[in-house]
């Protein structure tokens, strides 16, 4: 293929270097002669191990060469990429004037060009920016519609400095964000022989999934310098814990707490969250991460309350009380807390939830549920379709598979809020979902 870079920093003089060793023909962009120079010259702008190899062979077959004429480039090439910086902020912004400016030179020129272009976004971009920048300028300075006379894609790189040559050659996944079929398809096909799967979004989509990851490879290091700082505190070597965490890919290093939804209850969760940064009090041990963990699990109780707040209705079918389906463990249940608040706003509740119905006449927690919570298991009724239909909102508070239904198609005239994953797209219609 065809390719024009723009911006030879980091990311540019890598993919330059990367795609042209893999036979495409490249071209690369930059502002800066010096840099221009050293690429022409198949040295490396920056330093990463194993790039100006590839540069080198670049330029001497053929297939990669650097100029300033961004006009050039882009009627040369069938495909942009784009990875300019994007700095921070004092503010914790983007700076996107380097992405403005590139966008306005690649619209300019396409707006003469017969080729159909693909404009591909390299650069690491919050979700919005290409809907809100990026197409914008694109379509004004071309006079063309984005998706039809030109296409536009996002392709986040997941490229570590040091590594950056492995990186490309061996990903654990390749996104492509696409506004068109078309677009998605040329990218897919650059990438092809790479043993990775290809994955295939919606723009905002793909530009999330670059932050996620980012944000929690950031997580996980800020997590075990906690940890390793609390154990430390108490003579252990953290990096003994860690390595032990590390080698549970059932649970800890796994999908399994990775799913987006309602906050966490049960015997274990909350109290050993409360007394590991209890004990790292007493120790003078900073922590402010894990320290937030139990005011985001708040926090989170209180957005379910406000979605079913928000719409203005007063009867409300709670499905679900314990704090997951097949038990009927109450202890710290998020849904009880949820329930309270509801009672305590003057909501008309009905609970249904056929263990903790159970439990009130026979288990083991027939206690707790009489002594701790009289005034919401009152509210407990053995009858679903009976709840169901003298409500207006029904909440679907835990992952019990009788429950699915509701969210897949909503009773007429109800509202359904999904607070653990039922469905199976975004929030549309009379369906809505804590996190999507």
């Amino acid at each position: 293929m065809r390719i024009s870079i723009f911006g030879l920093g980091y990311v540019g003089a890598v993919c330059a270097g990367c795609l042209s060793s893999r036979g495409h023909e490249v071209i690369g962009v930059d502002i800066s002669a010096a840099k221009i120079d050293l690429i022409n010259k198949g040295k490396s702008p920056i330093v990463e191990p194993g790039l100006e190899v590839l540069l080198e062979k670049g330029i001497h077959s053929g297939l990669l060469r650097g100029t300033t004429d961004f006009a050039a480039a882009v009627r040369d090439s069938e495909m942009s990429f784009i990875c300019v910086g994007t700095p921070s902020k004092k503010n914790g912004d983007l700076e996107l004037n380097y992405i403005e400016s590139v966008c306005r030179e690649i619209g300019l020129v396409l707006r003469d060009k017969t080729e159909r272009h693909t404009v591909v976004v390299r650069s690491t971009v919050l979700p919005g920016t290409v809907k809100d920048v990026v197409i914008p300028i694109l379509e004004d300075c071309s006079g063309k519609k984005a998706g039809v006379d030109f296409g536009v894609a996002v392709n986040p790189e997941f490229l570590r400095e040091s590594t950056a040559i492995k990186d490309y050659d061996q990903p654990p996944m390749t996104v492509i964000g696409q506004l068109d079929t078309q677009s998605g398809d040329i990218l897919e096909e650059l990438y092809r022989e790479l043993d990775a799967p290809i994955i295939r979004k919606d723009i905002a989509v793909a530009e999330m999934i670059k932050y996620t990851c980012n944000v929690w490879h950031a997580a996980k290091v800020t997590f075990a310098n906690e940890i390793g700082n609390i154990a430390k505190a108490v003579g252990v070597d953290g990096r003994e814990v860690m390595d032990v965490v590390c080698q549970d890919k059932t649970l800890n290093l796994s999908q399994y707490y990775m799913r987006p939804g309602f906050a966490f209850g049960g015997s274990c969760l909350p109290k050993d969250v409360r007394a590991l940064t209890y004990r790292a009090s007493q120790l003078d041990v900073e922590h402010p991460m894990l320290g937030s963990i139990m005011r985001s699990n708040v926090a989170q109780v209180q957005n379910a309350f406000n979605i079913i707040a928000s719409h203005d209705k007063r009867k409300v079918a709670l499905l679900g009380l314990s704090f997951k389906a097949g038990t009927d463990d109450l202890r710290e249940s998020p849904l009880v807390e949820l329930a309270e608040m509801l009672i305590g706003k003057g909501f008309d509740l009905s609970i249904y939830d056929s263990n903790v119905e159970y439990a009130r006449v026979y288990g083991a927690n027939k206690d707790y549920i009489e002594s701790k919570i009289p005034h919401v298991s009152s509210l407990l009724n053995s009858d679903l379709a009976q709840v169901i239909a003298n409500s207006d909102i029904i909440v679907l508070g835990n992952r019990d598979e009788q429950f699915r239904v509701l969210a897949q198609q909503a009773p007429e005239g109800k509202r359904v809020v999904d607070l653990v994953g039922f469905m199976a797209h975004a929030s549309s219609g009379a369906s809505e979902g804590i996190c999507w």
